[in-house]
């Protein structure tokens, strides 16, 4: 009787604490009147900047101002703060959801414990060369030294290119723009990015040309059946939730959906520069695989 009444006490406490988590995260946005969004990428083109009197622009801010108005919400606001403070911010509560261009793999999901939206928008990585550099085709890479950044998927992929003998070497460097500096300068023949940074870098290093088509990243090998069977295309974002707040992911996912089938995600794609046929692939068909 006593380990009956034990078990009820738990399975009541576990309600008690459970039910509010799971029922009212997008409830709790709409009596704060404001859903508070963190970010860490204030000033890269073209995902977010803010102009000189505050007002933000980019990528970033056009998917948050649809999703305000679809989700019926009074008003959001950007929280900017460090990469490495995304998350741990968000499951400390310091903000709703975070929309800051946070790729969806399964090992951030599994080991994170976050849930991601539908994708929106997907990177993928290009062979950047000088206009009038020989270089032509991934085979014309041979002996050649190629330029990334430290720690990102990009420079994952510029390493498997050399490995598979297109390019010698990998020189990696601390920020998105020495790469091109160091392809100015000639002390790399060619740099591995994603499409939105080159966008963003043709600004600043006029001259550039792309080798081949997209270069997709590849899953890690101890990750490769989970990403397998994912229904997004690696390489993909999405918007980061709280485990505990399905009901507000459920809601972004609505929202989302509706501005992918009526074609506004397409039209802020293509407003800054970034829309190619492959973003209008981002979840997987059986057909493609």
């Amino acid at each position: 009787m006593k380990r009956i009444t034990r078990i009820s006490s738990i399975l009541t406490l576990m309600s008690i604490l459970g039910s509010p988590a799971y029922a009212t995260c997008l409830d709790d946005i709409r009596k704060a009147g404001i859903m508070l969004v963190g970010n860490g990428l204030l000033g890269a083109h073209p995902s977010l900047w803010q102009d000189s009197e505050g007002t933000y622009h980019g990528i970033d801010a056009d998917i948050l101002s649809e999703l305000t108005r679809r989700m019926k919400l009074p008003k959001s606001e950007f929280m900017i703060t460090e990469w490495s403070t995304m998350v741990p911010g968000l499951k400390a509560g310091r903000w709703d959801i975070v929309l800051s261009d946070v790729n969806i793999t399964q090992e951030r999901q599994v080991m994170s414990h976050v849930l991601f939206s539908t994708p929106y928008f997907m990177l993928y990585d290009y062979l950047i060369v000088p206009e009038n550099s020989p270089i032509h085709a991934l085979s014309d890479m041979k002996g050649k030294i190629i330029g990334s950044v430290l720690g990102t998927n990009d420079s994952a992929t510029a390493h498997r290119l050399v490995e598979q003998g297109i390019g010698s070497d990998v020189a990696d460097y601390d920020t998105f723009g020495d790469p091109f500096v160091a392809l100015h300068n000639g002390q790399v023949d060619a740099v591995v990015v994603d499409q939105g940074t080159l966008h963003a870098q043709s600004t600043h290093f006029k001259g550039l040309r792309t080798v081949g088509g997209p270069i997709f990243y590849t899953p890690k090998p101890a990750w490769i059946k989970a990403e397998s069977a994912a229904p997004y295309r690696l390489g993909s974002e999405g918007i980061v939730v709280r485990e505990a707040c399905p009901d507000l992911l459920q809601a972004i996912n609505g929202a989302l959906n509706t501005m992918r089938s009526d074609g506004t995600i397409r039209m802020i794609l293509k407003k800054y520069g970034v829309w190619e046929p492959q973003q209008d692939h981002l979840i997987k068909t059986p057909e493609r695989g």
